[in-house]
Order: C-alpha cells, then sequence, then structure tokens
C-alpha cells in the first residue's frame, strides 16, 4: 500500500526576497526558490520597494517551487503565507494597481509624525490600545504619511478607491484576483491600529489619526480558511488557509506552543518573541506586547524585542565598506582575531529599537587604534548582533515571572556558529539552534496544515523540532560583565539624547 504524501506550501516575502518552500507534514523540504527583491533608498531613512515586483516574484518562485518539486498545484493540501510585517502598501480597489511605493518597516519617514503623538502625550494610550510603542516602525504613520503626501490619494480613499494592506494583504489581493481584501491578526496588530484586547480596528485611534476606515482591510483569524487561489492562476486551485507574520511564524514554527517559552529570529533585523500564552502582558521595560496567533478560536500572545539592524549590518559590511564579498565570508574574518581589541560598534544606521526606542540615535564605530584590522570590524559587527539581542533579553526577563532557561534560534545568522556561541556567552543560557532552518515558513505552512486537516492538534507539529546544537556559555561573570559595560558605553554615546 502506498502511502500518499500531503505537501504544504509556504510564501515566505521577506524583505529582502520572496521565497516559496514545499514541505511535507513531517516538516521535511522538497523545494525550496528564491528571488531577490530591490530596495530603493531614495532619501535618508527613507526606504522603499515595488508592490508588484513583490508580486511577480512571490507568484514566479510559486512555479518555479512547484517545478522543482515534480508535483503539480493539485497535489497541495492548502497555501500558507508569512511575510514580512509593518510594511504598507496602498492599491486602487477598481484596478488593483499599487498607488504609491511600498514603505518597507525601516521606513523612518514618520519620525516628525511620532514625535509629535509623544509630544501630544498619547504614548501611555497608544501603548494600552495597541501594546507598541509610537514609532515609524509601525504601519500607521506610514500609511498617514501616504495620505498627506501623496497625490489625490486621501481624495480618492474618502470615495472608496483605495485599499491599505500589509504585504499579508497584497499578496491575498492577488492570489484571489481582488475577491478578498483582508490581513491577518498578527500583523494587524503590527499596525498600531487594531485594538489588542478586542482584536479590532480602533476607531479612536483611526480619528485621531485621520485615516479613513474605508481603507482598512478585514481582520482575519491566523488559521482562517480564505478562499482557493484564484482559477487559471497556478493550474489548480489550492486553499489559502494559514497567515502569520515572520516572527509569529517563526515562534509557531519553532514550537513555542507552551507560555514561557521564546525564540529569537536573525533575519534582516532580530526578533526575540516570548509566548505568554493567553494572557495579555504589557512590558514594564519597554517592550512590545503582540499578538502571536488566533488559531482554533484562542489567542496566544507574546512580548517581543525588535532589533532593527542584524543581517543588515553584514550587508553593510559587504556593500558600503566593501571589507567582505559574500555575507558567508563574516564569519571566517572575524575569526582571525581572538577578540575586537576594543572596537565596538553600535548599529543605529535606523535609530535604535528596543528596548531604547530612539529613532534619532545614529551608527557609531569606536574604539579603535592603528592596530585595528577589518577582522575586529567583522568581529565587532557581529558582536554587536548579540549585545543587541542581549539587552532585549535583560528587558524581558524583567518581564516575565519564570527565567527563561533557553533560547530557540532561527534565521539566515543562526548558522554561524562563532556568533551563536558569543549569544550564549553573553546572556548565560544555552542557544538551540534546530535542525529545522525554515522555521518562518514551515509556521506558515504548519497553520494551514492544522486548518485543512493534516494536522489534529499542535502536539504533532512539535513532532518536527529536533535539536541540530546547543551552545552552552562558557565565559566567567566577570568576562561578560567587561564586555556588556563596554557595549553599553558605546551605545551611550551613539543615543540622540545625549547631554
Amino acid at each position: 500500500m502506498v502511502l500518499l504524501m500531503s505537501y504544504l506550501l509556504a510564501l515566505d516575502q521577506g524583505t529582502t526576497s520572496s521565497r516559496a518552500i514545499i514541505f511535507d507534514e513531517l516538516g521535511q523540504i522538497h523545494a525550496i526558490a528564491q528571488r531577490e527583491i530591490s530596495i530603493q533608498t531614495p532619501h535618508s531613512g527613507w526606504v522603499e520597494q515595488d508592490a508588484n515586483e513583490i508580486w511577480s516574484t512571490q507568484i514566479a518562485v510559486v512555479q518555479q517551487a512547484l517545478a522543482s518539486a515534480q508535483i503539480l498545484a493539485k497535489d497541495i493540501r492548502a497555501l500558507g503565507v508569512t511575510n514580512q510585517r509593518e510594511t504598507t502598501v496602498v492599491w486602487d480597489k477598481r484596478t488593483g494597481k499599487p498607488l504609491a511605493p511600498v514603505l518597507v518597516w525601516q521606513d523612518r519617514r514618520a519620525t516628525a509624525w511620532c514625535n509629535q503623538l509623544i509630544q501630544q502625550q498619547l504614548s501611555d494610550k497608544i501603548h494600552k490600545k495597541t501594546g507598541l510603542q509610537i514609532d515609524p516602525y509601525f504601519s500607521a504613520g506610514k500609511l498617514v504619511w501616504l495620505l498627506e503626501n501623496v497625490d489625490g490619494l486621501r481624495q480618492l480613499a474618502q470615495q472608496g478607491h483605495v485599499a491599505f494592506g500589509t504585504i499579508d494583504s497584497w499578496l491575498v489581493w492577488n492570489l484571489t484576483q481582488g475577491a478578498e481584501h483582508v490581513i491577518e491578526v498578527s500583523n494587524a496588530s503590527r499596525t498600531m491600529l487594531m485594538n489588542l484586547g478586542h482584536q479590532i480596528w480602533d476607531e479612536e485611534l483611526l480619528e485621531l489619526f485621520d485615516i479613513p476606515s474605508s481603507v482598512l482591510p478585514k481582520i482575519i483569524h491566523s488559521d482562517a480558511y480564505i478562499a482557493d487561489t484564484a482559477q487559471g492562476l497556478l493550474g489548480s486551485n489550492i486553499p489559502i488557509a494559514g497567515i502569520l507574520g515572520d516572527q509569529q511564524a517563526a515562534l509557531f514554527g519553532q514550537s513555542c506552543f507552551e507560555a514561557g517559552m521564546a525564540k529569537n529570529t536573525y533575519g534582516t533585523g532580530c526578533f526575540m518573541l516570548f509566548n505568554t500564552g493567553n494572557q495579555l502582558q504589557y512590558s514594564h521595560n519597554q517592550l512590545l506586547t503582540t499578538l502571536g496567533w488566533t488559531c482554533n478560536n484562542q489567542t496566544h500572545y507574546a512580548l517581543e524585542g525588535s532589533v532593527f539592524m542584524a543581517g543588515a549590518i553584514v550587508q553593510w559590511l559587504r556593500d558600503g565598506l566593501g571589507i567582505i564579498k559574500s555575507s558567508q565570508e563574516v564569519e571566517k574574518l572575524a575569526s582571525q582575531v581572538k577578540d575586537t581589541d576594543g572596537v565596538v560598534l553600535v548599529p543605529a544606521f535606523t535609530g535604535l529599537g528596543a528596548p531604547y526606542w530612539d529613532s534619532d540615535a545614529r551608527a557609531l564605530l569606536c574604539g579603535m587604534s592603528r592596530g585595528t584590522t577589518k577582522a575586529h570590524i567583522a568581529r565587532a559587527a557581529l558582536e554587536a548582533i548579540a549585545f543587541q539581542v542581549a539587552d532585549v533579553f535583560t528587558a524581558m526577563q524583567l518581564d516575565v515571572s519564570q527565567p527563561l532557561k533557553e533560547l530557540r534560534v532561527d534565521g539566515g545568522a543562526s548558522q554561524n556558529d562563532m556568533l551563536m556561541q558569543f549569544q550564549a556567552d553573553i546572556l548565560n543560557v544555552p542557544v538551540m539552534r534546530p535542525k529545522m532552518r525554515e522555521a518562518t515558513a514551515w509556521g506558515a505552512a504548519a497553520m494551514a496544515g492544522m486548518k485543512i486537516g493534516v494536522f489534529a492538534h499542535v502536539g504533532e507539529i512539535a513532532q518536527s523540532w529536533q535539536l541540530d546544537r546547543c551552545f552552552e556559555p562558557k565565559i566567567s561573570v566577570d568576562q561578560r560583565q567587561s564586555q556588556l559595560q563596554q557595549w553599553h558605553r558605546a551605545l551611550q554615546r551613539a543615543r540622540s539624547d545625549l547631554t
């Protein structure tokens, strides 16, 4: 008797590339296809993409992955979507054409607007309603900027012709050829427009920000069956049945299903999420309260620390400084020296995220001497990733009642052994790297699989988690303190409120 395999397709639309991954129900990968997408930075602090390019690369990799796995669309049981969050798209409901460039989550053009809200003493109100800090990072400021600055956009919005969404909204609109204008609830929780407790658009905030409600998508559960893909798009109609913002998808894909479990993803940025179960827990230490997922009509919340520059620092070494030719070379270069010899890099290229929320901070490279080499700078760059994570981790430990005993890790830079060892040393907890390198895409695929009946419960998904390597802390308390003090002195110098 031949057992038929259940295939699940994940669309993983990230900041730097669009990918499609085909999994089976054991979490084994049958095909990966990837295409890079371009990023424009027309002014300092502006970060843009092209919505049509995001869609065309995403649909192209789906077809490429199907061909590579040598299966047909009809063999796919369900499709899950995961995406870069906060990134903001506006398009015309009548034609489906974008009405402005996509404003990427790293875009800082709403800084002045955010500062006005802070001066109006709205920080507590917005934090209570949304779980978020006021920051240009979130979608609200980006949408307000577009409505104010793109010719004719507000007028079109008032006529009911404008659709706003995050990347999941844009992909679903195109997958269903305009039939569905939706946003999944974990993505909606990153807009600074959703009331976190009630999971609905907050009318008071919409009025305060002067955002017409007609532009907003319908908020749906993470495991909602939305629709099948449109006729003729892929050769067969595939159910779209699971969506999660990328960091929530990684939490789900890392099988952090229980309250008290945490993961850190090393991507373009760095994102640590701690599952607080069905408790809506507010941070007293400048972390974000976010929605993990709503699945089987149950909501899981999380505390999150967002670091804006992680893998992006290595890209800067490659593209900005030219000291490496490819990102893979950084570990080898950094390993040429036993320490940074006092060199510290504070990578506040787009301000500082959690737990500082200083959008006017700027990057700083200090502690150099005549003996400083590019190897010292490369090592300082990797250590900067770990130091930023340590600051988030410390804030998280202060917020939660039970101490974190381990940290599950994923994302590109988690494959860097030197960085993972330094991370364990500086955190003083074991860092657990799983065999499954694609936790984010797997989270979306597994969510879709649950909805469609491939998995009966999350326990079946948890069986796919297997340890690749555990990095144990190796340095002394004194060494750790000394390293952290050096980092915090440099960090202080990069802050915008330096007096």
